[in-house]
């Protein structure tokens, strides 16, 4: 049998873990088997606290949440392994993404946190894993974001069209390819984030389920300019961002009305954000991964703003859009192995290409 990788990814959404088993061929990706894995009550909690008041973590809160993210992790990894056939005999390893807890590529000393031991990880599936991927880019000058360009390229760029691919997670990102090329790749600004906090405030669900609730009203014409005139949207690539700046905190500086007409002018500030950086590329093909591709709403949005351009989930093009990203981080283990570099420094800034993530060793 072909060699097996596992990725792991939990997103800005923070709702859980994803995880795929893989093999890889010639541009192309068989998944193997597939979970999702809801965090513990407690430790998603935890999580929420300790990322909306990040000044009042005590250190002794961090390193028990690293711990103890790695230890679901793992966990999530074994199981999946237990479908496997031989019980996961041919897993060479594990990518996890981990859960980022903080971004911050623009500070006096850039970092970007993402909590999740790889050793605990390794020791719970007794497999080799990889985590940590976006340090070694930033130490190169890069954003250490977005890092699923590369990916893309490989899987979704050899028919020679241009090509947008969108991931639509907490946050939205781009991917522009052209060909065998990515030439592009950055952080669009919101994707569900604005829209699932506004929507837990207001109707106590953790997101606005395929966009109806948005659609029920009309869009805020006037609030929508002003949040698109923020300067982050303007901003040349390489550029990277998060819930830290993208929140509600951020909406509240603007004067506010009926909330579902906000939620209405939160779907649309999404949409016309992704679809302008799309337009800017002149993709003939738009392909959306991740959860905002169940928001039917948003996808129609996206479509009227790029009219006579398919958009289009990325399964049209062979992966269902739920894992994209957790075999992207099973790609990018696997080119570690294999010690080539995983960033692409037009995308993220960095001077160089580099090799992504740590490598932790099986234990048993």
């Amino acid at each position: 049998m072909a060699d097996v990788f596992i990725g792991l990814m939990s997103g800005t959404s923070r709702d859980g873990i994803d995880a795929a088993a893989v093999t890889f061929g010639e541009r192309r990706v068989e998944l193997l088997a597939t979970q999702s894995h809801p965090y513990p009550d407690a430790l998603s909690n935890a999580l929420d606290d300790a990322i909306a008041l990040p000044d009042g973590v005590p250190l002794d809160t961090l390193g028990e949440l690293d711990a103890w993210v790695g230890e679901v992790f793992g966990r999530a990894a074994k199981a999946l392994i237990r479908e496997l056939p031989d019980a996961g005999a041919d897993v060479v390893a594990i990518g996890s993404h981990g859960q980022t807890v903080r971004h911050a590529p623009d500070a006096k000393h850039p970092f970007s946190l993402q909590l999740g031991c790889g050793a605990r990880i390794a020791e719970a599936a007794g497999v080799r894993t990889v985590s940590d991927f976006r340090a070694a880019d930033i130490a190169a000058g890069g954003q250490g974001a977005p890092l699923v360009p590369p990916f893309h390229r490989w899987l979704f760029g050899a028919d020679g069209q241009r090509v947008a691919v969108v991931n639509i997670g907490g946050i939205a990102n781009v991917t522009l390819i052209t060909g065998d090329e990515a030439v592009a790749g950055f952080d669009t600004g919101p994707g569900n984030t604005l829209m699932d906090a506004w929507t837990r405030r207001h109707r106590e669900r953790p997101f606005d389920d395929r966009g109806q609730w948005a659609e029920s009203a009309d869009a805020d014409a006037a609030l929508l300019e002003r949040l698109l005139d923020d300067a982050y949207f303007a901003r040349p690539a390489p550029k990277s961002t998060g819930f830290e700046y993208f929140n509600l905190d951020w909406l509240e500086q603007h004067p506010l009305g009926d909330a579902a007409s906000v939620q209405a002018t939160l779907l649309q500030l999404s949409a016309r954000t992704i679809a302008d950086a799309v337009a800017s590329h002149g993709a003939e093909r738009v392909l959306v991964c991740g959860g905002g591709v169940h928001n039917a709403a948003l996808m129609r949005a996206m479509a009227d703003a790029l009219p006579g351009v398919p958009v289009q989930s990325t399964e049209t093009r062979g992966l269902h859009p739920d894992w994209v990203e957790a075999v992207a981080f099973a790609w990018l283990a696997r080119e570690r192995l294999a010690n080539r570099p995983g960033n692409v420094p037009a995308v993220t800034g960095a001077s160089r290409p580099v090799c992504l993530g740590t490598v932790h060793a099986a234990t048993r």
